[in-house]
């Protein structure tokens, strides 16, 4: 599927010219024809601003049914609040108490705790 035939199809499915695309988007309506003729591919940012100005969701510039599309079985990946430690449960607990322990503790007390830590981990 080529996107700049999807576009037009879906304006021309609203009854819109390209001049109201201009002003409902901001896009210049000579950008708006380079695109549907293939002459330029538009960015993301650009058709979320086409989406908006059709008033579709934006899979439908890409997606011809009436439904999302159904995803396949993807593995399920870990965010990056899952993968911090101590961002939960009793990591979380432990790293607030060390937290507020070392925020009591002096200079020279962080240094020699320091110290010990990087001779205890070699």
């Amino acid at each position: 599927m080529v996107i700049g035939d999807r576009l037009r199809e879906l304006r021309e499915q609203k009854k819109l010219s390209q001049g109201d695309i201009e002003k409902r988007t901001g896009l210049l309506r000579c950008y708006i024809s380079r695109v549907e003729n293939g002459h330029t591919v538009p960015a993301i940012e650009t058709l979320e601003k086409l989406a908006r100005a059709f008033e579709v969701p934006m899979y439908q510039l890409f997606y011809d049914g009436d439904q999302p599309p159904k995803l396949p079985n993807l593995l399920t990946r870990k965010s990056s609040e899952d993968i911090a430690w101590g961002s939960t449960g009793k990591d979380a607990k432990y790293l607030n108490k060390l937290r507020r322990l070392l925020g009591k503790t002096d200079e020279d007390g962080r240094k020699l705790l320091l110290y010990t830590l990087q001779k205890m981990a070699r």
